[in-house]
């Protein structure tokens, strides 16, 4: 039988009567003595207090379990795993939805804008996301030339269809005819 008392001399040198440690409060695998002194194996399979956990249900991953203040609970967090989103407008922005990210998700510039980002739509000496512009602003630009004679009425000299502006305008003189009339004199003709 085993010994859970030792008096030695009149004073207690070991008690284990008042010891309350039983196997399913004891870490599986480690050993002790109960209070009748035999040697117990424990077996409990917690291995930490958590009374102190502060992780919330929100904050697990849905349908992951875990212990919390000495409960079992069940995560609600949603696994997104790899989200990916576009941006396609200059002042776009793309919300990350709320939840886990595995960290492989992605969000870039959509195609359709991406293929518009090249050298020659951005004007030269700009950069924009990388991309060096060589636009010089003249590439397809087709100038006309116009001679105009003035008139008595305001005029709009605009270039025609098919041209982007105007290179020149030469105005002509104001027509201006003398001429001989019946009275003896002259008659001066202008425009």
């Amino acid at each position: 039988m085993p010994i859970n008392k030792v008096i030695f001399g009149g004073e207690v040198k070991l008690d284990l009567t008042a010891d309350t440690a039983t196997a399913d409060k004891v870490i599986k695998g480690m050993t002790f003595h109960d209070k009748t002194g035999a040697q117990v194996t424990g077996t409990c399979d917690f291995d930490s207090n958590t009374q102190d956990a502060t992780a919330a249900v929100a904050e697990i991953i849905k349908g992951k379990t875990a212990y919390i203040r000495g409960a079992k609970v069940t995560g609600t967090m949603p696994n997104n795993g790899a989200i990916t989103g576009e941006i396609s407008t200059k002042e776009g922005v793309y919300t990350v939805p709320q939840g886990f990210h595995d960290g492989s998700g992605k969000v870039k510039i959509s195609a359709a804008e991406q293929v518009k980002l090249v050298p020659a739509n951005i004007r030269q000496g700009i950069t924009v996301l990388g991309v060096v512009g060589s636009m010089s602003g003249s590439e397809a630009v087709k100038a006309q030339t116009k001679t105009v004679t003035p008139k008595s009425t305001q005029q709009s000299i605009t270039p025609d269809e098919g041209f982007n502006y105007l290179s020149s305008v030469t105005v002509k003189a104001i027509p201006y005819v003398e001429s001989d009339n019946e009275a003896g004199g002259k008659t001066v003709t202008i425009g």
